[in-house]
């Protein structure tokens, strides 16, 4: 079994010491969450581990390990290449193998040189070994799984955005399968859909993974040790993202009381020897002070809260029926985003839409911003409703002020006051005076959040509100969310955040808007039901189909009499049904409309499966799907003929 060995690793920019004397490690099958702070130092803990930045001191030993696939968040690719070209880059070896192959088999074609049939043979095993016959379809099953197309896999690289680039390269490192996978934040940009297929993918995955991320939803599902990041060292823990929340708050609990025990021991003994070292018990201070010097000082735990002055200021009065959609629809050019979409926003929802990239969530938001127009539909806004947005580009931010400058001109404060607002928010000292521009994403969306505050804003449109904020930000915004006594509306793709805020899961997909009435939770509980009721649907359909094979090969026999015994089986069918009572009749009929439209729902289902994206790009079940829909519309002109003999006899 591999390993990876970190001992007394430090590093250090200038005066500034990221981490000291770090160790620990890492086995196969781990599956590690990196934990802490924005800037506590874990890319560059990473970066060290996999030898791309050098540590001042300390060793890593990876024995033995064949491979490690890395992600990092900015991969650098060649634009040029096709998308199938990077992924097939992943194989390379693979491939100059086959080509290996393929020229020692032309060689041994007419030769029985057993020295170059064993060469061969041992190539061929080292081939299947890296299982060279899978390589193409492993490339589109991963491609698919992170949201490309065929169409996509002709693309250039340069077409592709940022986001989509750190999708290839995940898709690289997942391709190969390696013994040790390190991902740094490998849910950017990944929408909902991906993110579970990414979970399902590593749950089953017999490498180790070290993984920095603040989803916590996604550390809950993959992970099964927590390395925290903190003053410098690391700490592990055994279990996932939950449980370490839980034992790290009783570890700090019981260092705390232990810290006051002490400062409490401290202070008596000091004032003991104060007291008495120049008197008679002063060789009894003396030894105090003894006792005192080799004391080993335990530290004060570290303040977890990030935002410990954030709150909302109260909002005013507003209509009950906050936002309203009715029958609308947006689209491009060339291209229907959503139609037919109707939405209620009242006083007090708390709302997340969740969907896949590409959906139109972020255009929904802009369409109820009044920023576009729809197609098609009515929006309408309440009575006194004042929104207040967070965009995910900060676009309300002035990136040539300072934060000074930017509180001062857009709200008339005080420096005082500015520099009281801008404290709570972290920004303390000389931080002030620093550009926009120049701070990093998670230090905007603290100043983006610090402006809607001020706003007094009763309806809060949040367009990925938590990108760039590290787990305690994240905590206070969904601590000042859900006690916001105003409406709200929010896309985000972190799970765990609107589990905390949404009481309505709203499902933007395939064009159409769903409504779920609970939070994240319960939306998925309601999905899982509805595919379980898909699955069970599909079950039925595929008796039905086995069925309609049988009744089909019956029918096929028939064809073969001739036509004077078909006539005549014809004529004694409607003899049958003449003879028939006429309340045995009707419920015959009764019987064969049900029949007819059963089957004629069934063809609606497979007509909406045929249109199915994902059908589509896979020839062989479409036309499974194909013959399923033929069989289907014999059945219900059979049903049909049926009806007609009973009706008419």
């Amino acid at each position: 079994m591999g390993s990876i060995k970190v001992t007394g690793l430090s590093k250090a920019f200038g005066i500034e010491e990221l981490f000291n004397d770090v160790s620990f490690e890492i086995k196969r099958g781990d599956k590690v969450g990196f934990v802490g702070a924005n800037g506590a130092g874990k890319s560059t803990l990473m970066k060290c581990i996999l030898g791309e930045m050098e540590a001042d001191k300390g060793t890593v030993a990876m024995e033995p390990v064949d491979t490690i696939g890395y992600v990092e968040q900015q991969a650098d690719m060649d634009a040029a290449w096709s998308l199938y070209d990077e992924l097939k880059d992943a194989f390379a070896d693979v491939i100059a193998l086959a080509e290996e192959k393929a020229a020692m088999e032309a060689e041994i074609q007419h030769s029985h040189d057993e020295e170059k049939l064993a060469a061969y043979s041992r190539l061929v095993e080292r081939f299947e070994h890296l299982e060279g016959y899978d390589y193409e379809s492993k490339i589109r099953r991963t491609a698919y799984g992170l949201g490309f197309t065929d169409e996509d896999m002709e693309k250039c690289i340069g077409h592709f955005s940022g986001g989509q680039r750190t999708r290839i390269c995940l898709a690289k490192a997942l391709l190969r399968e390696p013994d040790f996978l390190f991902l740094d934040e490998p849910t950017n940009h990944l929408d909902i859909g991906m993110i579970e297929w990414l979970e399902n993918f590593l749950q089953g995955y017999k490498g180790g993974v070290l993984i920095i991320s603040h989803d916590r939803f996604f550390l809950d599902k993959v992970t099964n040790r927590i390395f925290e990041i903190e003053n410098k060292g690391v700490t592990a823990y055994e279990g996932n993202y939950t449980y370490f929340m839980k034992v790290r708050e009783q570890r700090r609990s019981a260092q705390l009381s232990a810290y006051e025990k002490q400062q409490e021991y401290i202070k008596k003994t000091e004032e003991y020897i104060r007291k008495y070292k120049a008197g008679i018990k002063s060789k009894q201070a003396r030894g105090r002070q003894s006792q005192l010097n080799r004391l080993e000082r335990i530290v004060k735990p570290a303040e977890t809260a990030a935002f410990n002055y954030f709150a909302f200021n109260e909002p005013g009065e507003c209509a009950q029926r906050v936002a309203e959609m009715e029958d609308v629809e947006f689209s491009f050019v060339d291209k229907t985003l959503f139609s037919h979409v109707n939405m209620l926003i009242r006083k007090g929802d708390g709302v997340a839409i969740v969907g896949p990239n590409g959906a139109g969530k972020t255009t929904l938001l802009r369409l109820l911003l009044g920023e576009i127009a729809p197609n098609e539909g009515r929006i309408k806004i309440g009575s006194r409703v004042k929104i207040g947005y967070f965009s995910q580009q900060h676009e309300g931010l002035h990136m040539d002020r300072s934060l000074l400058d930017e509180m001062l001109y857009e709200y008339g404060l005080s420096e005082e006051q500015a520099r009281r607002y801008l404290g709570a928010f972290l920004f303390h000292g000389d931080d002030v005076y620093r550009l926009i521009g120049d701070l990093s994403g998670g230090e905007q969306s603290r100043l983006a959040f610090l402006k809607l505050m001020m706003t007094g804003a009763n309806f809060l449109v949040l367009d990925e509100p938590t990108n760039h904020l590290d787990i305690p930000a994240k905590e206070a915004v969904e601590e000042a969310l859900s006690t916001f006594p105003g409406t709200y509306i929010t896309v985000s793709h972190d799970r765990y955040f609107l589990d905390k805020v949404a009481n309505c899961v709203l499902e933007l997909e395939n064009g159409t808007l769903k409504e779920y009435g609970g939070n994240y939770s319960y939306y998925r509980e309601k999905k899982e039901e509805e595919a379980k009721e898909q699955a069970k649907l599909e079950a039925e359909m595929q008796a039905a189909k086995q069925k309609q094979t049988a009744v089909s090969n019956q029918t096929d026999s028939s064809k073969k009499e001739r036509p004077e015994a078909a006539d005549s089986k014809k004529q004694a069918q409607l003899g049958a049904i003449q003879s028939m009572s006429d309340t045995k009749r009707n419920e015959m009929i009764q019987r064969t409309e049900a029949q007819i439209a059963m089957a004629e729902a069934e063809l609606k289902y497979l007509e909406h499966q045929m249109n199915d994206p994902s059908v589509q790009m896979d020839p062989v079940k479409s036309q499974e799907i194909a013959d399923e829909y033929s069989a289907k519309e014999n059945e219900i002109m059979g049903y049909y003929e049926k009806w007609e003999q009973l009706t008419e006899a």
